[in-house]
């Protein structure tokens, strides 16, 4: 190529091989290089930990009563009863004291070959591993200690090679702990729908007619106490 430079005329000389090379270089656009990244999910599941709804208490005052020689096993008992039915109740409660859990390790659980959780899961579906989500350092200690207690009572084991593998899910509680689920989503859509009738309110409200004494307890860890037969204890790992 020649053109005018001044008072002269200036010739460039171009190599075809070497321009197509530089134009096809020009063409080609790297990827981005990635950094270390780091997958955290951090999220409630518990939609009435926002709720700003006033919650129900208990009406009148209760006093505390001990029934077992530890200061922390206590209950509550409403100031409402005559001190007859008072002592009636409380000697009731240190009789049978045997059947409260205050821990973990207290509940021996039932007998399997009596009663035992089975899972109908259907031999076509395909097990599923979710993918381990990173959490905080707070939720993780939680998890661990969660964990510990359930190893204690033999309600859990660890499993080497499970085929269905599930993550933890932290719920934070209205007094603002953490209680530890599972996402057992995958293991429920391979389970089919169990359909039962759900009792009557109006024959359970009939049934407790008559009673002078309503008492409000919790089963703890009710889930725990009741165990999963050998062949189904490995779909159930995280």
């Amino acid at each position: 190529m020649k053109f005018l430079a001044g008072r002269t005329v200036a010739t460039v000389w171009a190599d075809a091989t070497v321009a197509k090379r530089c134009y096809e270089d020009s063409l080609r656009v790297e990827s981005p290089t990635k950094g270390p990244g780091v997958n955290v999910l951090d999220f409630d599941l518990d939609p009435q930990y926002f709720s700003t709804e006033e919650r129900t208490h208990p009406v009148g005052d209760h006093n505390e009563v001990q029934i077992r020689p530890s200061d922390t096993q206590k209950t509550k008992i409403n100031k409402a009863l005559d001190q007859e039915e008072e002592d009636r109740l409380v000697q009731t409660l240190r009789r049978n004291v045997d059947v409260f859990a205050w821990s973990a390790k207290d509940m021996p659980g039932i007998d399997p070959n009596f009663m035992c959780h089975r899972l109908s899961v259907n031999p076509n579906s395909k097990p599923v591993a979710q993918k381990k989500r990173k959490q905080r350092e707070e939720k993780r200690a939680v998890v661990r200690e969660e964990v510990r207690k359930l190893m204690t009572a033999n309600f859990v084991k660890e499993v080497q090679c499970p085929t269905w593998l599930a993550n933890v899910v932290m719920v934070k509680k209205a007094n603002g702990r953490w209680r530890m689920c599972m996402d057992y989503t995958n293991l429920n859509k391979a389970c089919p729908k169990d359909s039962y009738p759900l009792p009557n309110i109006d024959r359970l409200v009939d049934g407790v007619s008559g009673y002078a004494l309503l008492s409000f307890m919790d089963a703890y860890l009710e889930y725990n106490q009741i165990w999963m037969h050998p062949s189904d204890e490995e779909k159930k790992p995280s």
